[in-house]
């Protein structure tokens, strides 16, 4: 970020503090100017040379010229600040970045758009444009020798293309816009599945679920549910969790935005009660497989913000794990009429996590401790689980 003359914000992706930079401006607004680097003038002695030759092109990375420990301090910076700015908390109790343990090849899922000659890419930033690429240090080494081999040229109408990686094999799963899928023919060894608008997911060759081990534990996904895309952060993440409940055979969990079970599968052997809630049927469906074993489970399928005010549940641990837009107001209040003494809020988004911690804090829940987890080293998302306390 830099300034203008009249006092103007300039957002300059891929710069860094200390640069003198030539930019060139894309968008004005009264308040501020986005603009796009054309050349390095004076660079920062934090600069490197990125590994990949779309870096800056492609919008799936954004911090390949930081070395990786300078990554995970801009990361924590950032979350800090938010804090600050949003939650008005002077000195927020966040701690040092979990690292990943894999900088490159850590993503078991990536997922492609097509040029219009059918290629694979990903969107430039901020744009709908598609960037073909040739290379990509992101997936893991199995997705990664399996994409370049895809010919989907002949194959019109595909909205999103994505490739799983799960220890029961390869899957590509296939969005499209007609109900039925297309007429293809695939020479590799893999599962294909096309989710229809109307029908859902419809098995074109091999398994109808991908299996992936976290910490023993084997959890099976539709290919159309959500599943931590960094499978050893995700073993990481889930045992702090654990580490924070401190439950006992007393406790009733409450599992918000629950998904395939994550969380619940290893909470369930240690507490009377676990409640799941989960808006996604396919999420719902998956969470039942997973956790058929265990007797003191139940799922409200549902929006959290209704279903939460419209149940009478009592519970005395919490964990949510909301997506970007994090939680609704009316999800919050009725969390506060629950008032669990002990809340875990996983977050993927930290303007939105800030911004819920000043609500709760309002209602009266202290946050004790955030502890920041980097799921996607190269790019800017941040992780991070936070523990609140209600009352003294």
């Amino acid at each position: 970020m830099g300034r203008l003359e009249d006092g103007r914000a300039v957002f300059v992706p891929y710069c860094l503090p200390g640069e003198k930079v030539r930019v060139r401006v894309v968008q004005e607004k009264r308040g501020h100017v986005r603009a796009e680097l054309v050349e390095v003038l004076e660079a920062s002695p934090d600069r490197i040379d990125a590994r990949c030759r779309h870096f800056g092109e492609c919008g799936g990375c954004h911090y390949q010229h930081l070395s990786y420990d300078k990554q995970l301090a801009v990361k924590h910076a950032v979350l800090v600040e938010q804090f600050q700015r949003i939650a008005g908390i002077a000195e927020p109790p966040v701690g040092a970045v979990v690292p990943s343990p894999a900088e490159w090849n850590y993503r078991n899922t990536v997922q492609f758009s097509q040029t219009q000659d059918g290629k694979l890419g990903y969107r430039a930033a901020r744009s709908r444009q598609v960037v073909p690429i040739s290379e990509c240090y992101l997936p893991e080494e199995d997705i990664n020798r399996l994409w370049p081999q895809l010919n989907l040229e002949s194959v019109p109408g595909l909205r999103r293309i994505e490739l799983r990686h799960a220890d029961n094999g390869e899957m590509l799963v296939m969005e499209g816009q007609d109900a039925l899928p297309p007429e293809m023919e695939l020479e590799l060894p893999i599962s294909a599945v096309y989710l229809s608008p109307e029908k859902g997911p419809m098995i074109m060759a091999g398994d109808e679920f991908g299996v992936i081990e976290i910490m023993g534990r084997a959890f099976s996904f539709h290919a159309g549910s959500f599943f931590q895309v960094n499978t050893a952060q995700a073993e990481a993440m889930v045992q702090h969790v654990l580490d924070l409940l401190n439950l006992t055979k007393l406790t009733i969990a409450l599992d918000v935005y629950c998904g395939v079970g994550l969380f619940s599968a290893f909470i369930a052997p240690h507490v009377q009660q676990v409640i799941g809630i989960e808006s996604s049927p396919l999420a719902c469906e998956d969470f039942a497989i997973n956790l058929d074993e265990f007797e003191n489970i139940s799922i409200y399928q549902g929006q959290a913000e209704k279903m939460l005010p419209s149940l009478d549940i009592m519970a005395n641990v919490v964990v949510v794990d909301p997506p970007r837009a994090g939680l609704k107001p009316q999800a919050v209040d009725a969390l506060v009429e629950i008032g669990a003494a002990t809340l875990v809020y996983v977050s993927c988004d930290p303007s939105t996590l800030a911004r819920d911690t000043k609500r709760l804090q309002a209602a009266g829940y202290r946050l004790e401790k955030v502890t920041p987890f980097d799921f996607f080293p190269q790019t800017y998302h941040i992780e991070s689980v936070s523990l609140f306390k209600l009352g003294e």
